[in-house]
């Protein structure tokens, strides 16, 4: 049995200190078929062993999730998904940074938040099960709310927008002021405009080139572009795996922004881009 090497004591209601730096989110997927890293993690083992290696490179946040939302991808049942995220998160209960359960399923997130887990990141953005909102309030934690166009299996088939922005910071708008309504604090209430999920590489970009807009919505903003297809379509389209290089110039791009946290697969490389940058910047 593997057992992860505990820092500090437990933490409880653990605060995200937004302003000073870009917060890392590192990502932890148990799933057999995600688009970059599926079947690596899947076994609790290994799981455990990537969230020790995700915890000493330097995040300051972990990522755990158990369904594929790559384009394409088939749901998997509520009992699947907790088979695969509730041992990790039991065992990781203690952990010295925040977790965040990646799901969009109330009783994904109730189980997890029972055991710890402090955000509740959903990439539904509380279109697929709006009792995620319930869940969040009654354990007090930060809640992700994401755009998409469509669903995961559908979401890439000919993406449309009259005007990408507006219409993204209108959903984020609508769905953040139901949180508030349903007795989330704003200051527990992050958003994220959905790279990838539902977007052209045109509509990425204009995404990036527009986040100060974003902004005037006063809540801390999320970016999720690690190894993502709109960094291989710039590249050419090299694979996931030759990503990693125009994955960290686009986090150079969100830290320089200011942008209050990234997601991504490859912490340490992100903690040294960071640090040289805070030193610049």
């Amino acid at each position: 049995m593997y057992f992860i090497r505990i820092i500090c004591g437990k933490i409880k209601n653990m605060k995200l200190a937004f302003g000073n730096k870009t917060l890392i989110m590192g990502i932890l997927n148990v799933t057999p078929d995600s688009f970059y890293d599926g079947g690596k993690y899947n076994l609790i083992d290994r799981a455990l062993r990537r969230a020790e290696e995700i915890l000493s490179e330097g995040a300051d946040i972990i990522d755990i999730g158990g369904e594929s939302t790559r384009p394409g991808s088939d749901p998997v049942s509520v009992h699947e998904e907790m088979e695969r995220v509730i041992p990790v998160i039991e065992k990781l209960k203690d952990f010295p940074i925040p977790i965040s359960i990646d799901t969009y399923k109330s009783e994904v997130a109730e189980e997890a938040c029972k055991l710890g887990a402090t955000i509740i990141n959903d990439i539904s953005g509380l279109q697929f099960d709006s009792r995620i909102a319930e869940i969040a309030k009654k354990y007090d934690t930060y809640l992700i709310i994401m755009h998409i166009k469509g669903t995961p299996k559908n979401m890439q088939k000919d993406p449309h927008y009259e005007d990408v922005v507006s219409e993204i910071i209108e959903f984020l708008k609508k769905q953040s002021d139901y949180a508030l309504e349903k007795g989330i604090p704003k200051d527990k209430i992050i958003i994220d405009p959905g790279i990838g999920f539902g977007k052209t590489l045109e509509h990425n970009l204009t995404i990036l080139k527009n986040l100060d807009e974003f902004r005037k919505l006063n809540f801390p903003i999320l970016i999720g572009h690690s190894r993502k297809s709109m960094i291989g379509a710039l590249l050419g389209g090299v694979a996931p795996e030759e990503r990693l290089f125009g994955t960290l110039g686009v986090s150079a791009y969100l830290i320089s922004k200011r942008v209050d946290i990234i997601r991504v697969h490859d912490v340490k490389p992100h903690f040294e881009l960071r640090k040289v940058l805070e030193s610049i910047l």
